[in-house]
């Protein structure tokens, strides 16, 4: 039996040289190094490989993982190379050998071992579950079963890839808001820091009542020179330890129940994970998983682990003998229109074709939500920062006003 082996390696000039290739034993693979002309260094069993069966667990740790884009587009080649006809070990060798990383490589190579002693596409994926989810694995294992891996892994890679996008619009989304926010509030913490304390001095001279508004500027002006720091720590503080309580599952279940209950915020929620779950069971229905199975894998898609919850009691009904939409309408946490269209979908034989139209309809509605918040979030944030230089201009110019009366008095 063959295994993957990471050397490193100087070859007649001096020059460390790094690779994979396969080998019996390690012994093998000094010797191989050696025929072709490299002085080897270090040798080492490759990335998923564990032939004694001792330590698995820690192997799947140090494997390292593929990132969301690496992953898409390792299963759209394979789905491409697959449907040309070349057999999964070929196809495997091929995308090894043009992988961009040492670490892409390795876990590739390691994929391609096992499937060449005989496991499964899906059993193999198993070992590296940082990098394939149960989605991923319970797909791969519905195409291998009905001899459909191509287009499995064709409908695969559509879903990461809209999955891809929908991240890359949230975090361009919120790149403007965050930056707006952080420069205006380092504007205010600046003029309040720096630029009105020198300007109020100058009234401690005349010896003249202050506005009312002048002694509240100057107070907060005080305030964030002599707290500032101190408020800074207390918010990280704050900050670290709310997010250590939501790894609690008490806290953590309670705090996303009550993300749904927020008028807003809770509607963008609920859309969002309401799209996780149909376009899940949609890809997963259709490509011949059963309904349970596929609820199951879908749930843990979701990222609101109260919604989880209310899945886990769907699923029971359905097992039961419920019908899905009916279970869906029980819960009262899914929108009426995706009861329907499930409906719909169950008495005509179409339900993965009107989950998609859900999912669809579902990120419409999640993205023009967001769009239209983004484009109130400019307006307000100018005018908020105009109500605030109007304040400091008028705790300003009152005091300074209130001198002139009493100069020309």
């Amino acid at each position: 039996m063959m295994d993957s082996f990471q050397y490193q390696a100087l070859d007649a000039s001096g020059k460390i040289k790094k690779g994979v290739l396969e080998a019996e034993s390690e012994r093998h693979a000094r010797q191989l190094l050696r025929d072709q002309g490299l002085f080897p260094r270090r040798v080492m069993l490759g990335a998923g490989q564990n032939p004694s069966g001792v330590g698995r667990s820690e192997k799947k740790r140090s494997a390292g993982q593929l990132s969301h884009e690496q992953k898409t587009l390792f299963t759209r080649q394979l789905a491409t190379l697959v449907a040309a006809g070349l057999p999964l070990e070929t196809a495997l060798e091929t995308l090894g050998r043009q992988a961009e990383t040492d670490r892409q490589r390795h876990l590739i190579q390691g994929l391609r071992t096992r499937v060449r002693e005989g496991h499964s596409l899906a059993e193999t994926l198993k070992h590296w579950p940082g990098s394939f989810e149960d989605l991923y694995v319970a797909l791969v294992a519905a195409g291998e079963k009905a001899g459909r891996l191509d287009q499995v892994l064709m409908r695969l890679a559509d879903y990461l890839e809209t999955s891809q996008k929908q991240r890359q619009k949230a975090k361009m989304a919120l790149v403007y808001p965050v930056l707006l926010t952080l420069v205006s509030l380092a504007i205010v913490v600046a003029l309040m820091s720096f630029v009105v304390p020198r300007i109020v001095s100058q009234f401690d001279h005349a010896g003249q009542t202050l506005p009312t508004i002048t002694r509240g500027l100057i107070w907060v002006s005080d305030a964030i020179r002599d707290w500032g720091l101190v408020m800074a720590l207390v918010m990280v503080l704050v900050v670290v330890g709310l997010h250590w309580l939501l790894k609690k599952p008490v806290w953590r279940m309670a705090w996303h129940q009550r993300q749904l209950r927020t008028p807003f915020l809770g509607r963008l929620i609920r859309a969002l994970n309401t799209a996780r779950l149909a376009r899940t069971v949609a890809i997963l229905t259709g490509s011949g998983i059963p309904l349970l199975d596929a609820l199951r894998v879908a749930r843990d898609t979701l990222s609101n682990v109260y919604l989880r919850q209310v899945v886990d009691g769907v699923v029971d009904q359905v097992r039961e003998g419920v019908s899905l939409h009916r279970a869906l309408e029980r819960s009262g946490h899914f929108p009426p229109m995706m009861t329907y269209m499930v409906a719909s979908g169950e008495a005509s034989g179409e339900l993965d074709q009107m989950l998609t139209r859900v999912a669809d309809l579902q990120d419409s509605e999640f993205q023009q939500k967001v769009d239209v918040t983004l484009t109130l979030f400019e307006p307000l944030m100018i005018l908020f920062m105009g109500g605030v230089v109007l304040t400091i201009v008028l705790a300003i110019l009152l005091p300074i006003m209130q001198l002139n009366d009493v100069l020309n008095f």
